[in-house]
């Protein structure tokens, strides 16, 4: 992109906060991504009705953009973790679903993030829930991130699930720090000090490398059930231990934002927020809100849609609210433009969207659709402006009764054909208006056709 020289200062504040123009940048941005797990898109403010006040989330959106329209590829751990890491569609890399132990994950002819930074000459560092594999080749230290701790994959993969103790009883869950195993068996009293262990080690992170450009990757464990906080939050929200899980990690976001801010890093750090996917419903009360149809595991919105705020003082409108739509897969490839970073040598899906981040008036859409899939099954496709969405025919589920206090309830099976939405006036899913947009409805199916030959030989 054109850079742009704003002569007056007035102008600068008005329009953008700086050129939007990654060239003019003197000094290589630290990167921040703080990723939640199964968090709704209206679990914290600025985003949806107020349920709980999380100040601190308030805080870091009042200070970057809040986006409305930040999706997923696919609503599912494993899925959503390895394309935010690679830049690539999980029909790429064949990462589908959520891996259990013993799982190669992704694989390592696809650059991960971290990988990238490191060559680059970034500090990394990847403090939390991993579950892109957990063989020793594609656990997080050997994906190009110096310092870890965190779990290897999901936190409900031990003996104490509530369906299936005795299969996922079989492996211990593990809490692994820089390579190696500290903590052989995860236990209740482990689990209510994930998310300030992750704090902990994310702001001594920020204090020893605060001389060298970094990049922090937070991919918290919570809200993921099993639900835990420390005794500091616990019944402290007033509404239930999900909201003490959030208010724990409103802290979480607030130290590490007040980190940021104590070692005068705060202009030069690109910090993102947001979540792999959206609520997981059938848990009840121990699962988040969403006002989109249907949730986690799910292609409608309220699975693959997820709450973003992006904070970069030097380039990002502070207290803004965007409508302008971007996934994680764009993340590697602009966060790459920003800090003049090679791109990685294998292919990958997502592109350089900075000027619709921070706000640039002319910036146009670099995709002409996104996909997305669920597990191994194609569903969709996204026009790239986020307009228009094409469902193609397949089954999903439903809640049929719900569970309550980390007890599951149970789903039902629906089935949707191919189906056209109009995403600016019906974002919620509800009016098929294929008959009355063929021409519209003729090429996203072409274009779902070519993305379904190329990734998946059909």
């Amino acid at each position: 992109m054109n850079s742009r020289l704003f002569i007056l200062p007035f102008l600068i504040l008005v329009l953008v906060t700086a050129s939007c123009d990654p060239s003019a940048k003197q000094e290589k941005p630290n990167v921040v991504i703080i990723f939640l797990d199964d968090s709704g898109w209206a679990d914290f403010e600025p985003f949806g009705e107020l349920v709980l006040e999380t100040p601190r989330v308030k805080q870091l959106a009042s200070e970057g953009t809040a986006f409305h329209n930040f999706y997923v590829p696919q609503a599912v751990c494993s899925a959503s973790r390895s394309a935010l890491l690679s830049g690539c569609y999980p029909g790429r890399t064949k990462v589908f679903g959520a891996h259990g132990p013993n799982a190669w994950g992704l694989d390592t002819t696809f650059a991960t993030m971290g990988e990238v930074f490191r060559q680059a000459g970034y500090a990394t560092g990847a403090f939390g829930k991993w579950h892109c594999g957990d063989q020793p080749e594609t656990r997080s230290h050997a994906r190009g991130f110096d310092e870890t701790c965190g779990l290897m994959y999901s936190n409900d993969m031990w003996k104490y699930h509530p369906e299936a103790p005795e299969y996922w009883g079989q492996w211990p869950l593990r809490f692994w720090e820089n390579g190696k195993v500290t903590i052989e068996e995860v236990d209740p009293s482990h689990q209510k000090n994930l998310t300030r262990w992750y704090t902990e080690h994310a702001v001594d992170f920020i204090a020893r490398h605060r001389e060298e450009p970094f990049l922090l990757y937070v991919p918290h464990s919570m809200p993921h059930v099993p639900l835990y906080c420390s005794d500091e939050f616990e019944g402290k929200s007033g509404k239930g231990l999900y909201w003490d899980v959030m208010l724990e990690i409103d802290w979480s976001v607030g130290a590490i934002n007040q980190a940021l801010k104590e070692h005068g890093l705060e202009e030069n750090t690109i910090v993102v927020l947001s979540s792999d996917n959206g609520p997981w419903i059938s848990y009840g009360n121990h699962a988040g809100i969403t006002p989109f149809r249907e949730a986690k595991g799910t292609t409608f919105d309220g699975g693959i849609r997820s709450a973003c705020i992006v904070k970069y003082p030097r380039e990002i409108k502070a207290g803004a609210v965007s409508e302008r739509i971007f996934a994680t897969i764009d993340l590697l490839p602009t966060l790459c433009q920003v800090a003049g970073i090679p791109l990685p040598e294998n292919e990958i899906d997502g592109r350089n969207v900075w000027p619709l981040i921070c706000g640039a008036e002319d910036a146009a859409y670099p995709h002409a659709y996104y996909a997305f899939s669920n597990n191994s099954n194609f569903e969709g496709v996204l026009s790239g402006d986020g307009e228009w969405k094409l469902h193609l025919p397949h089954a999903y589920r439903v809640l049929e009764t719900e569970g309550a206090d980390g007890i599951p309830g149970k789903y039902g099976t629906a089935r949707i054909d191919t189906a056209l939405f109009h995403m600016k006036n019906d974002p919620f899913e509800t009016t098929n208006v294929i008959e009355e947009y063929p021409e519209i409805a003729s090429r996203l199916i072409e274009l779902a056709e070519a993305h379904a030959m190329r990734f998946y030989g059909r």
